[in-house]
């Protein structure tokens, strides 16, 4: 299975979003500009679906 973490934080980093805080367990607390809010990223994201929901919700239109 593929493992999206990596790439997602990449994606969101490029487009001016950044790390708040660590959340409970293996999440981490971001914040998107692009919405101004913040954003639940899981720690080990293996669907596709998961990462395409991540994206949607900061406001990037990359889907994968």
């Amino acid at each position: 299975m593929a493992e999206f973490e990596k790439r997602v934080r990449k994606i969101l980093t490029d487009h001016g979003c950044t790390f708040v805080r660590k959340g409970k367990g293996d999440h981490e607390i971001w914040y998107s500009p692009l919405t101004n809010r913040n954003i639940t990223v899981d720690g080990k994201i293996k669907s596709r679906h998961t990462a395409n929901a991540v994206m949607k919700q900061s406001g990037i239109s990359y889907r994968f």
